[in-house]
């Protein structure tokens, strides 16, 4: 299903890249609603647009903090072309069929990166774009969406080709790449609120190496004894789980048995099944005893 876009609502953030593509959407003569410095910076280049505010009633507030958040715009966004009686509302309280939304996210990562004035960081965080960006994706049916700089030269190809229009399939994907878009941003703000838990290893892959490892090590496994865990020894461990995963029940013949995997640099040494753990560590350690005799065994017992 095409759909031809009329309507643009342009409110950006980086506006590299986005000029050939406004020029593009006025030479098709669509209507574009713009705010603030994106405004600004269409007008600049003789693009005309239409100030957000004038389809709102309100000004940009409260520091620029709301400018967007307002049934006529997410009225116009959320409308559905199909429903005759959003039709009718939208009619009845002037809202613009909004078939484009061009919106990308404040910087919020990187003012984490470059500086740890909270009140700095607290203003990088986007309510209006991210609110936009999900709901356009929601009406994917009726509406494009751009969430990323990097599909400026996708949408304008596909504007050049398709003569302004879009079809059905293009929109569920800029819809799905938007989605992810604020899935990351969402995650970057929980972390910055509840940063991870990080547990430094003995050293990397090499022994000049520093590692860390994200989340609670105790809560995946028990060690029983041996030294501190270093990134290696989290690899092997990897490896022996994943191997002994394919001894699940219902799979084998061992299902109910004690399976026990001897691992050394990701290389399998030896695993054994048994009905104790200890009868299967002695048959596993048994497959490689030249290596165990070459190299003293490192014992890791870990219980999963």
């Amino acid at each position: 299903m095409e759909k031809k876009i009329q309507f643009a609502l342009i409110s950006v953030f980086y506006k590299d890249g986005l000029e050939p593509l406004a020029e593009q959407l006025h030479q098709q003569g669509v209507t574009i609603y713009s705010t603030g410095g994106t405004q600004q910076f269409l007008e600049k280049l003789g693009i005309p647009c239409v100030a957000v505010e004038t389809v709102t009633g309100y000004p940009s507030i409260l520091g620029g903090r709301v400018k967007t958040l307002h049934p006529s715009v997410f009225g116009g966004i959320l409308g559905r072309r199909y429903e005759a009686s959003d039709i009718e509302e939208m009619k009845n309280y002037q809202i613009p069929e909004l078939d484009l939304v061009i919106v990308d996210l404040y910087p919020f990562e990187e003012t984490v990166k470059n500086t740890t004035e909270e009140k700095a960081i607290i203003e990088k965080i986007d309510i209006g774009g991210p609110s936009m960006i999900r709901a356009a994706a929601k009406n994917f049916r009726d509406v494009t969406v751009l969430a990323s700089k990097d599909d400026y030269t996708v949408l304008l190809d596909i504007l050049v080709k398709q003569q302004g229009t879009t079809t059905l399939e293009q929109r569920k994907s800029f819809a799905a790449k938007a989605f992810a878009v604020v899935k990351q941003y969402d995650i970057a703000i929980s972390d910055y609120f509840n940063p991870p838990l990080q547990q430094t290893l003995r050293y990397g892959e090499n022994p000049h190496q520093q590692a860390f490892f994200e989340g609670n090590l105790s809560e995946v496994f028990t060690q029983l004894n041996g030294k501190e865990l270093s990134y290696n020894n989290l690899v092997d461990v990897d490896a022996a789980i994943q191997l002994i995963s394919e001894f699940d029940a219902g799979k084998t013949a061992f299902s109910s048995h004690s399976i026990f995997a001897i691992i050394k640099h990701n290389n399998v040494c030896g695993v054994a099944a048994a009905n104790t753990v200890h009868t299967a560590w002695e048959k596993a350690l048994a497959g490689d005893p030249e290596s165990v005799r070459q190299k003293p065994y490192r014992k890791y017992f870990l219980k999963c």
